[in-house]
């Protein structure tokens, strides 16, 4: 038995003294709803209702079940409110996983925004450039670098990710400006630390990669650090052209050009991606979220 429409329909059937009326306000037949209150009837072994051909009483013990039941089924009414607000409006707690630079750099002021926007999302953000799995890790968005992965989730390409080689002024009077990415080697290289390893310097040469790393003078997977680095002079650095452009703005750190695309991965379509699973968009949260995010970055 369905106890809880059977209280609905006995609520109604005592407020307008029918049954007819009642199965009306439902829309379903009188029937129908005579045959749950009966069951509610017998399943609590007591007569609620007394029914005649022309009219339906209230029993003493129903007047008082009818009084007690009105608090359950207000409050029932009050949380199905709750819930079709919560569907409605963006609202909950929103967990975001980024790349640890994107997210210092860009996610997180722009986090400011959307907060402002949608004041009941509670924000929960993790950063970290060790992969995650959405369904694994309870995420509801992911962003992440390189090439869009091959999961079951949707990828929205949000911006470039081009690694460019840049030095400093004072390195480069020092040691010289690299005129081709072979004489690369020759000079002293700063790393991004993945969790797959330090970054390569690779390049097509006769239409084969080749690794033209130089000698490492500095390895970490703080990127705030090694641009510190080749601030000072210390060596070349590849990073995202995004995560050096303030540096490049303010003439710390200069791009290298070359002939021969450098690269550190082989496949040409690297970018910033917005991660999440497909069937939670229609999440108003998560709805607002992936929206804001798209019209921001790209």
């Amino acid at each position: 038995m369905d106890q809880l429409r059977a209280l609905r329909y006995f609520s109604k059937v005592v407020q307008l003294g029918s049954f007819t009326q009642a199965a009306a306000e439902f829309s379903v037949p009188p029937s129908s709803l005579s045959r749950r209150v009966a069951d509610l009837e017998k399943h609590l072994g007591a007569d609620l209702l007394k029914r005649s051909t022309r009219s339906v009483q209230v029993t003493e013990i129903g007047e008082i079940y009818f009084q007690q039941i009105q608090d359950v089924l207000r409050l029932l009414a009050h949380s199905d409110e709750t819930v079709r607000s919560y569907q409605a409006k963006p609202m909950g707690q929103l967990r975001i996983t980024s790349l640890v630079g994107f997210g210092e750099q860009r996610l997180l002021p722009a986090l400011e925004d959307f907060k402002a926007q949608y004041p009941d999302v509670v924000l929960d953000v993790r950063l970290s450039d060790e992969l995650t799995s959405l369904s694994r890790d309870d995420v509801d968005l992911a962003i992440r670098g390189g090439y869009a992965p091959n999961e079951r989730v949707q990828a929205i390409r949000l911006m470039s990710n081009e690694f460019i080689p840049v030095a400093a002024p004072a390195y480069l009077a020092e040691m010289g400006v690299p005129q081709s990415v072979l004489e690369l080697q020759e000079h002293k290289g700063i790393y991004f630390r993945t969790p797959r390893g330090p970054t390569p310097w690779l390049c097509q040469v006769d239409g084969e990669w080749r690794d033209v790393s130089a000698p490492a003078v500095a390895i970490s997977n703080n990127g705030a650090w090694l641009a510190e680095q080749a601030v000072r002079g210390r060596g070349i650095m590849m990073a995202p052209r995004w995560a050096l452009a303030a540096y490049i703005d303010r003439g710390e750190l200069l791009e290298l050009s070359f002939d021969t695309t450098l690269s550190v991965n082989q496949n040409p379509e690297l970018a910033i991606h917005l991660i999440y699973q497909k069937q939670r968009y229609l999440v108003p949260k998560i709805k607002a979220a992936v929206d804001f995010l798209v019209e921001r970055f790209r």
